[in-house]
């Protein structure tokens, strides 16, 4: 009997150790990868106690964007029929860039204008060519304005009469 008896305050022993040493172990290892993260610059644990400065959100989220009118473009198309092309267009730019644009207006239409007239009239009934417009001014624009100053153009108005 007395056999039985030492076996089980052994294995009593054993086990209590082991729940010592493993809390002590996590807990060693745990505050050892929390200074090892403030120590690599992860965190700080001061920023923790330091009040919070509040930034406007709204005045974050919105980027400075600015649409630059240009006057309306009205030509006439060449071809056995009296039509006019009437169109109008809007630069998109941000606000450090408007007065460039504005100062380069009259180049821009003069660009816009030249580029509008060499096109063949027959062109302006097919599929897709408010696109190639767009696009094909948007290139002319960069030419004039620079990749900065140039986000977008904006088609507003497009007629044929």
């Amino acid at each position: 009997m007395s056999d039985v008896a030492d076996i089980n305050t052994e294995e009593k022993s054993g086990r209590g150790l082991g729940r010592i040493l493993l809390p002590l172990g996590l807990a060693l290892g745990l505050g050892g990868a929390g200074f090892a993260s403030t120590w690599l610059g992860f965190w700080s644990p001061l920023s923790l106690l330091a009040p919070q400065q509040e930034t406007p959100a709204a005045e974050a989220a919105l980027p400075a964007v600015v649409f630059v009118d240009i006057p309306q473009i009205v030509l006439t198309l060449a071809g056995p029929r009296a039509r006019m092309l009437v169109m109008t267009v809007k630069i998109e730019t941000d606000q450090a860039h408007r007065a460039e644009v504005d100062y380069l207006t009259p180049r821009l239409l003069d660009t816009f204008n030249s580029f509008l007239a060499d096109i063949d009239a027959s062109a302006f009934e097919k599929r897709g060519i408010l696109d190639i417009l767009r696009d094909e001014m948007a290139t002319r624009a960069v030419f004039v304005l620079g990749r900065e100053a140039f986000t977008d153009i904006l088609i507003t108005e497009f007629r044929i009469q």
